[in-house]
């Protein structure tokens, strides 16, 4: 039997954050210790939610906050429908007919049956579990945790929903220029990303080749990339046509990797719209292989994330971790990762993003310059410690009525 590789603790931090951050992470849980808190969402792969997730469960514990994380189950239907949901909070129409509503509201309270939360804190995220609220008698405060960009929010949707967000006692945005109309505090993380994962951990040359070998993705001209799940907001149509612009001044090859969340009835559609997009130096790949996502990530030229609407975006952060230029949708949480012409550029036409394709391609010392700066970026403020210290900031803050104290 093979020995199982540790656990990553908050002590490996150390390394990019210092000793004093880590040393104010264990006095400020120092006060929690007693406590029993639970995730909940909609799927435990695919997509930015879930990663966080994954690694933010294990720091809690590792500081001795006993923490969990559970999905969602749903029919078809219910996850049809939550996907409409989700594209209405980012400004798509919906028919929201007592049909819907009633689906999506029996599937929560199935959900409420099989699961007893008796926490000190529950965290609910996005819309597909909001409703869970209705079922439990609170022993401690809930908060609502949403990562979407809802700035252009559906009203009639918005106004249905907000009858369960103002049960919860906090509501977690990603950034304060989503704030809304609450009665509920409203409080504003930034997520960040897990560098020891495999997805974000160093990687040999020998490493990388073999993942370029096994996929048959050529490597003899400077990669441009997208990376991200297949949904239509990421814009992968507009990339390949920013791509077959510059082609024409800079020779390069495109790879549109990504994969298909578990809750995303459209995502197979949208990889299968692609797919006749294909030729020799336009390469669409769905893979579920993070060192993968990491080796494209470290070898392309370019990481372009073209997105119409973004909450955060933290495929942004992978790559500028990684060192690597990235030319970013100028929306929601992209603009504040990127400082445009600095530590990577910011684009809003097919028309920019060739430019500035062609830009970088041309110019290697631009490529090294930026990528420099976007590490330090991520390394200063989206690595998983800094918000994993918010959310213990949060947990410290409430008292015993369940309101925020002290906090802002």
């Amino acid at each position: 039997m093979t020995k199982n590789q540790d656990l990553i603790t908050v002590e490996d931090y150390k390394q990019f954050v210092g000793p004093e951050k880590i040393e104010q992470l264990y006095q400020k849980s120092s006060r929690l210790q007693d406590l029993h808190v639970v995730n909940i969402n909609s799927t435990y792969y695919g997509g930015g939610v879930a990663e966080l997730l994954s690694s933010l469960c294990i720091l809690f514990n590792d500081l001795g906050i006993k923490t969990g994380w559970r999905i969602i189950q749903g029919s078809p239907d219910f996850f049809s429908i939550t996907k409409k949901m989700h594209n209405a909070l980012q400004g798509d129409e919906i028919n929201l007919s007592d049909r819907k509503k009633e689906i999506y509201e029996s599937v929560i309270h199935e959900n409420a049956v099989r699961n007893h939360l008796d926490h000190d804190m529950v965290i609910i995220h996005d819309p597909q579990p909001l409703p869970m609220i209705e079922h439990y008698r609170k022993r401690g405060p809930w908060t609502w945790r949403c990562h979407i960009d809802i700035t252009n929010r559906n009203k009639e949707l918005w106004e249905y929903l907000k009858q369960y967000i103002e049960k919860y006692d906090a509501v977690i945005l990603t950034l304060e220029e989503y704030k809304q109309d609450l009665r509920t505090p409203q409080l504003f993380f930034e997520p960040a990303i897990d560098p020891f994962s495999i997805k974000n951990k160093d990687l040999t040359e020998k490493e990388m080749d073999e993942r370029f070998e096994h996929h048959k993705i050529p490597n003899d001209l400077p990669i441009i990339a997208q990376v991200s799940r297949f949904d239509r907001w990421k814009d992968p149509e507009g990339v390949i046509r920013a791509f077959r612009e510059a082609r024409k001044e800079v020779p390069a090859t495109l790879v549109l990797l990504g994969n298909v969340a578990t809750d995303d009835p459209e995502g197979n559609e949208v990889y299968e719209s692609l797919l006749d997009c294909q030729e020799e130096r336009i390469i669409i790949l769905s893979q579920q292989d993070s060192a993968l996502v990491n080796a494209i990530q470290r070898r392309a030229a370019v990481i372009v994330q073209k997105s119409l609407r973004e909450g955060f975006g933290l495929t942004v952060a992978e790559a500028m971790w990684k060192g690597t230029p990235v030319i970013g949708g100028n929306v929601g949480g992209i603009r504040r990762q990127i400082k445009d012409g600095e530590n990577g550029f910011l684009v809003s036409s097919v028309e920019e993003t060739t430019e500035r394709m062609v830009q970088l391609i041309k110019d290697e010392n631009l490529r090294r310059e930026m990528g420099r700066k976007a590490r330090k970026s991520v390394e200063q403020k989206y690595l998983l410690v800094h918000y994993l210290e918010k959310y213990l900031d949060l947990f410290g803050s409430f008292s015993t009525n369940f309101s925020i104290q002290n906090y802002f």
